[in-house]
């Protein structure tokens, strides 16, 4: 089992930045990738970016070069950085974490990006 919670959403205007973090507890050592997917209002879920423990990231296109994921092992941490925000990028964000082809969600944070 692995527990994970979301922090650091919130209204940003358009242009602004925000860093959402996702502290993970429980069977960690299991975890083989972990991400970040979101949903927008009326629209299906999608990811956003994902890290393997080895490190490797991937990113959806629509975020590339304005999003960083990135973790504090020491904190059992996963972060998401977000700079250049637009307002199609309001949505509910959701870390996960995989452990044999299983995800495990957290409970998602709101992010809103309006003038």
């Amino acid at each position: 089992q692995v527990q994970l919670v979301e922090s650091g959403g919130g209204l940003v205007q358009p242009g602004g930045s925000l860093r959402l973090s996702c502290a993970a507890s429980g069977s960690i050592r299991a975890i083989d990738a972990m991400g970040w997917y979101r949903q927008a209002p009326g629209k299906r879920r999608e990811l956003v970016a994902t890290m393997t423990t080895g490190g490797s990231t991937n990113y959806a296109d629509s975020v590339k070069g304005r999003f960083t994921i990135s973790r504090d092992n020491a904190k059992d941490t996963m972060y998401l950085q977000m700079n250049s925000l637009k307002p199609e990028d309001t949505a509910v964000y959701y870390c996960y974490a995989r452990v044999l082809f299983h995800n495990y969600w957290g409970q998602g944070t709101q992010v809103t990006v309006s003038s």
